[in-house]
Formats: structure tokens, C-alpha cells, sequence
């Protein structure tokens, strides 16, 4: 059980391969965590909870919803996509949706590079190497490095 805790975000990550066990320490760890920041004064925002599920399995995968009402907490559904720090994860990191998002935003950019300049003269080529390196690139590459990441823990499993 990990729970890594921010000025605006909390975020409780139970590791099992059976959905009840990790669904139960995730129930204590919120009770325990909400406990401790009640001690101190501090207030868990319930409306922006969130559960998500990895999950390799082929087919249908539904996942049960995690019950906090006993705890003074929502009923969390778990979600199909999971939107954290720019990156969107699936249950099965294949990062597809999150390609499709930031290419189509490069795309974007790279159209909006033809209305620089003005009637009279274009930009130059080292003009527009220079806005691709430093505005288009940056986007279209956006979560590369975790996606390399990903895709080495697969193949080493």
C-alpha cells in the first residue's frame, strides 16, 4: 500500500492481483488517511476522489465499486480512463489515448504555424525550424519517455 499525499491531491495505490484484497486495503488506508488529516485540522475532498484499475485481462473487465459511505465518503466507480499530471493511462497502459491527444494537438500547432508572418513576407525556414523545436516538439512528445517506460516493464514481464 503506498499513499503519496500533495498540497491539493491525495493518492491511495493498493497493488494485488485480486480485486477484493486491493479494493479492502484501499477502504483501511482511506480510513487511516482520513483519520490522520482529520487530527490535523485537515479537510480530504471527496468529490475529487477517484478509483482506477489496471488490469491485463482480455475482455470485460468491471471492476467493483469501492464503498466509503461508512466512512462519511463516497461511492467510487471505477473509472476507464485515468487523467493524472497530463498523461492519460488505461487499465492496460497502452497510452493510445493519450498518443491520439497530443498528436492531434501537434497537428493543431503545426497548422497554426501558416498564420505567422503577414500578407508581405512569411516566416524564414530557421523562423520556423525554431518555433517547430522549441513549440511543436515539446507537445508531440509529451509522456515519450513514460511510454518508453511502460513498454520496457511489459517485455521484461
Amino acid at each position: 500500500m503506498s499513499i503519496l499525499l500533495f498540497v491539493d491531491d491525495d493518492l491511495l495505490i493498493a497493488q494485488n492481483k485480486l480485486l477484493i484484497a486491493s479494493n479492502s486495503f484501499l477502504f483501511c488506508s482511506y480510513y487511516i488517511t482520513s483519520s490522520l488529516l482529520e487530527k490535523f485540522r485537515l479537510i480530504m475532498e471527496h468529490e475529487k476522489m477517484e478509483v482506477f484499475h489496471f488490469s491485463r485481462l482480455h475482455g470485460v473487465f468491471k471492476p467493483s465499486p469501492l464503498d466509503l459511505s461508512s466512512l462519511g465518503g463516497p461511492i467510487l466507480c471505477p473509472r476507464n480512463m485515468w487523467h493524472y499530471l497530463g498523461f492519460i493511462f488505461d487499465r492496460k497502459l497502452s497510452f493510445c489515448q493519450h498518443i491520439d491527444l497530443y498528436a492531434n494537438k501537434a497537428i493543431s500547432m503545426v497548422k497554426c504555424m501558416r498564420m505567422l508572418g503577414n500578407s508581405v513576407c512569411s516566416l524564414v525556414s530557421n523562423q520556423k525550424w525554431l518555433l517547430y523545436r522549441s513549440c511543436i516538439l515539446p507537445i508531440a512528445l509529451y509522456g515519450f519517455q513514460l511510454l518508453l517506460w511502460t513498454k520496457a516493464l511489459r517485455i521484461g514481464q
